[in-house]
C-alpha cells in the first residue's frame, strides 16, 4: 500500500514539511505503508540548474518557469497515478493560494483513489469541488490516524 501526501507547499511557511514528516512516520512505522512525500522529493526530475533557479524564473523568465513547472506537474501526477492506494491531504488556508493540491485531489477522484482530508477549516470555507473529491474529512490528525488504523491494519 502506498500513500501520497498532498497539501500546500509553495505558500506554506515550512513548505509543507512539518505535517508530512509526522504522518509519514506514522504511515511507515505503524501501518508499514510506502509514502510519497513530495516535500522530501524536491529534486524530482529536474536538472541541477532547474532546481536551483526555477523559483526565480517565475518572475525573471516565465516561459522557462512554465516548462519546469510542467515537468514537476507531470512527475507528481505520474507518481499519483502509478499505484498509489490513497491520498492524505492536509487542507489549510495556504492551499487556497496554490493549485497543486487542487489538481492532485481532482486526479485522485477521477482515478478512484480514496482521498482522506484533515482540515481545521470550516466546510463553508472549502470549495465544494475539493470536498467532492474527498472520501472522508477529518477535523484532526488523531481522527485520521484512528481511521487509517481501523481501515488498513493487518
Amino acid at each position: 500500500m502506498k500513500a501520497y501526501l498532498s497539501g500546500s507547499m509553495e505558500y506554506a511557511p515550512d513548505f509543507g514539511t512539518g505535517w508530512r514528516e509526522e504522518i509519514e512516520a506514522f504511515l511507515r512505522n505503524t501501518l508499514r505503508h510506502e509514502v510519497y512525500n513530495p516535500a522530501r522529493d524536491i529534486r524530482k526530475n529536474l536538472s541541477a540548474e532547474e532546481q536551483a533557479n526555477f523559483r526565480r524564473w517565475k518572475t525573471d523568465d516565465p516561459p522557462r518557469f512554465r516548462a519546469v513547472i510542467r515537468k514537476i506537474i507531470h512527475y507528481d501526477l505520474d507518481v499519483l497515478e502509478g499505484g498509489v492506494g490513497y491520498v492524505v491531504c492536509h487542507w489549510d488556508r495556504h492551499c487556497r493560494r496554490g493549485g497543486g493540491t487542487h489538481g492532485e485531489l481532482t486526479t485522485a477522484f477521477r482515478r478512484g483513489i480514496p482521498v482522506y482530508m484533515v482540515t481545521e477549516e470550516p466546510s463553508q470555507e472549502i470549495s465544494g469541488w475539493i470536498l467532492g473529491c474527498c472520501d472522508e474529512v477529518f477535523g484532526s490528525w488523531p481522527e485520521l490516524r484512528a481511521f487509517l488504523q481501523a481501515r488498513y491494519s493487518q
